[in-house]
């Protein structure tokens, strides 16, 4: 039987979620885990039938595994939307495609960027900046809609901060990311956006050589000066960093909020140990644990034949990795539908795993401590002011969250 015909047998991927718990992944994703099979093949949007891993354990195997690649333009890579299909071929060397040398080459060029300690210098500006963010929503309309008001506002703020990106261009760039993650961009769409952003962010790049602050565009334009990067490669790195730094923390504040709302016992938790830092770190763990933002990731192509959970995986063959099904795999996660603040839930697989693991995780915890530990001490009455029936989720978009969430105090 060939694969066109086995697939009309398959399940589909990506599955719907269920309008009476959108927090939650879709309950045919979850239905996968109830017969103990880790892996299997599913159908994609173009017809292809790539391997779908959905256990915790063999999540983080495959991760690690040498013979997957990132790498887009191979065989068998199963691409998320028409569009990125189509610039595959077109796709230039980063971050986010390489492996091996190569990729360890290009995380280089970024880690003193984004250590721990140049990290934690940032926590009293993230800190003030959600203070000020708030005193606004107190002073201001009532209701408020939140991703206006704080969840856009603070990462996006933070990212300018540590790149060196003028915030007064927060319109600018937050439009083209939302173009960047949208599933139904077109293909012309995402290549305009792409150029856009890459152009900006060459041009700041090319201005902080000649007067470099202490920001990441300064280092990226003294690797230039260095030779040890191009302008275009420096700008491609830098349009990464812009579009990851603030939209999926954006989401995860919106989408966090909403969930502790809805979750009375959890909320009066929070409200009360909020001055507790090794408990708002724990919360903010499974929190990232629960809703899995980066819903749609993380995805690989096969490069040499693999013997993997009982299955024989080619190469040529395409994986995705469901990120929220080893969230909420129950040998790693008991109970996973239960939102539970006090569980250990740093073994999550949110941010990926392996080497490509995402680099600005701990700007994102940070933020995420901050936000969750203030919004509700400052704001103990914060409710919501719209059902849960009435709010867009983005299932349209490669960053899950919720597109208005409008709050009452």
């Amino acid at each position: 039987m060939n694969e066109t015909a086995k697939a009309t047998d398959m399940v589909e991927y990506p599955m719907a979620r269920s309008g009476e718990c959108p927090f939650a992944p879709p309950p045919g994703l979850l239905e996968l885990h109830k017969d103990d099979k880790p892996i299997r093949r599913v159908k994609t949007w173009d017809g292809n039938t790539p391997w779908l891993v959905t256990g915790h354990a063999a999540q983080r195997e495959i991760l690690t595994d040498p013979r997957v690649s990132s790498n887009v333009w191979r065989p068998g890579y199963p691409h998320t939307t028409v569009a990125m299909q189509a610039h595959a071929g077109q796709s230039l060397p980063s971050i986010n495609n390489t492996d091996g040398p190569d990729h360890a080459h290009w995380r280089r060029m970024l880690t003193s960027s984004f250590t721990r300690r140049r990290m934690e210098k940032l926590r009293p500006a993230i800190q003030q900046i959600t203070d000020d963010l708030i005193d606004r929503m107190l002073a201001g309309p009532n209701p408020v809609e939140l991703n206006e008001a704080l969840s856009l506002p603070l990462p996006s703020l933070m990212i300018c901060e540590l790149l060196g990106v003028p915030y007064e261009d927060h319109d600018f760039f937050q439009e083209y990311a939302g173009v960047t993650n949208a599933l139904n961009k077109t293909p012309e769409q995402s290549a305009e956006a792409s150029a856009t952003l890459r152009q900006y962010i060459g041009g700041l790049i090319d201005a902080k050589m000649s007067n470099p602050v202490e920001d990441v565009l300064s280092d990226l334009g003294s690797r230039v000066k260095d030779g040890e990067l191009t302008l275009d490669e420096a700008s491609r790195l830098g349009h990464i960093l812009l579009v990851a730094g603030h939209d999926t923390s954006a989401n995860m504040i919106t989408l966090g909020t909403a969930l502790i709302l809805r979750n009375e016992d959890q909320l009066v938790s929070l409200r009360e140990r909020s001055d507790d830092p090794k408990f708002v770190a724990n919360a903010v763990e499974e929190l990232l644990r629960y809703l899995t933002i980066p819903h749609l990731m993380a995805r690989r192509a096969v490069i040499e034949d693999i013997e993997f959970e009982g299955e024989t995986i080619r190469a040529g063959d395409g994986l995705i990795v469901s990120l929220p099904a080893g969230n909420w795999d129950a040998e790693a996660f008991p109970d996973p539908e239960k939102l539970d603040l006090t569980r250990a839930a740093a073994h999550h697989i949110t941010f990926g795993w392996g080497p490509h693991q995402c680099i600005g995780q701990q700007l994102a915890r940070i933020e995420l401590h901050v936000v969750f530990s203030t919004l509700f001490r400052r704001i103990p009455t914060l409710k919501l002011a719209a059902d849960l029936a009435d709010l867009k989720f983005k299932e349209d978009s490669q960053a899950y969250g919720i597109y208005e969430l409008p709050v009452t105090w």
